[in-house]
């Protein structure tokens, strides 16, 4: 693999950021965009580094619920049309919740943290 790979550019992006531009800001405006500008560097790491692994697990679980091989996506819609339908399988409320675990595993691990 060349380097820097990807993940370690945005670490690079992220750092500096944090360290060189964000302490100079003095408009709070700015501040605050520049803290959601690393919350977005953050969430692409994790989905660089986890996010395949993740949906892995998603797909395993859909396919071991539903009784069905299939892309992701699509066991995703079939699970949506069951619930929706009332029919949802024995099991269903446990994959939500890890599924929801998962995508904040991502997008927001703290919350992981505040609302194990």
């Amino acid at each position: 693999m060349d380097r820097p790979t990807l993940d370690e550019l945005l670490e690079a992006v992220s750092e500096f950021v944090e360290r060189e531009i964000l302490p100079t800001l003095q408009d709070p405006r700015l501040r605050f965009q520049t803290l959601v500008a690393l919350n977005a560097l953050g969430i692409a790491r994790r989905e660089l580094t986890l996010g395949e692994a993740l949906k892995g697990e998603d797909r395993q679980a859909l396919v071991s619920l539903l009784g069905v091989e299939a892309p992701l996506e699509e066991l995703l819609r079939l699970l949506a049309e069951r619930i929706r339908r009332g029919e949802a399988p024995p099991g269903t409320e446990a994959f939500l919740k890890a599924h929801v675990a998962r995508k904040l595993t991502v997008a927001n691990p703290k919350y992981l943290e505040r609302y194990p």
